[in-house]
């Protein structure tokens, strides 16, 4: 982990939705930040508006994606950028989602709205070894099918004998939608998955983390194997601001990525 910038230069920007696009980011030097893990984030600086955490959504080598929505004056930044521009890249920081923990057991990958993004990674680690885990489902949820993000693979893994186990559904379906229709737990029934040898990951808005990850511990998963990520809750990345704090435990710090036996009481005090 580093505290200085590393300067990064924008090799691909595609765009995903209205307000989101995806950056893939190489080192513009002789070398890079150090090796990103699957769930870990890099703060990520637009130069002239300031820097934000990021989670990755594509780790390949040196080169890593992000996958940012314009919501505020540096990812609106971010998303302007096009080939050749440059960011500043610190990190790596906090916890990874820790798929090799989940060795010969299923996948259970639960998204919400952009927390796709962060997850691909571990997609993209079950699909590198298939050998070494059970069944792979994915399971991916939006407001709207304009607001599918990284559409293009999930039709492809949707379409396709898998793995992933791929099933999307949409909250409100556009002319010319003929997917299911509902929110992502409404998904589960139709995930193959034993619930005594299985870790979840989950990610997305927290109403809909809590909700999938008391129906998951109901359905006989243990706790500790519903891991979720909290990012939403971030601001600094570093500790400094207190934004993402809950009770003892700043998120960016000791987070994002935990198990629902340690997140669950710290949502609780929140909901007080």
């Amino acid at each position: 982990m580093t505290c200085a910038p590393v300067p990064y230069r924008v090799v691909r920007a595609r765009t995903e939705t209205a307000d989101t696009v995806s950056l893939t980011v190489a080192p513009a030097g002789p070398s890079g930040l150090p090796p990103f893990a699957p769930g870990q984030f890099a703060m990520v600086h637009a130069f002239g508006a300031g820097e934000i955490p990021l989670s990755t959504s594509c780790i390949d080598g040196p080169e890593l994606t992000h996958t940012v929505r314009a919501v505020g004056a540096v990812s609106a930044a971010l998303c302007r950028l096009r080939t050749g521009d440059r960011v500043g890249m610190r990190g790596p920081f906090g916890t990874g989602w820790e798929v090799d923990r989940a060795v010969g057991g299923d996948l259970l990958v639960v998204a919400g709205g952009i927390g796709l993004a962060p997850l691909l990674p571990v997609v993209d680690a079950a699909r590198a070894a298939p050998h070494a885990y059970g069944r792979l489902n994915l399971l991916v949820g939006a407001r709207a099918p304009a607001d599918l993000l990284h559409a293009h693979r999930l039709c492809t893994w949707a379409t396709s004998p898998g793995p992933p186990h791929c099933l999307v559904t949409v909250d409100r379906p556009a002319p010319g939608w003929r997917g299911r229709v509902g929110v992502v737990t409404s998904l589960l029934n139709g995930a193959r998955f034993d619930p005594g040898n299985t870790t979840a990951f989950v990610c997305g808005p927290e109403v809909m983390i809590r909700a999938l990850a008391r129906d998951l511990v109901h359905r006989g998963l243990p706790p500790h194997r519903v891991r979720v990520s909290l990012e939403r809750t971030m601001h600094c990345g570093t500790g400094h601001c207190g934004h993402c704090q809950l009770g003892g435990v700043l998120l960016c710090r000791d987070g994002p990525v935990t198990g629902w036996d340690r997140a669950a009481p710290l949502l609780s005090v929140r909901e007080l």
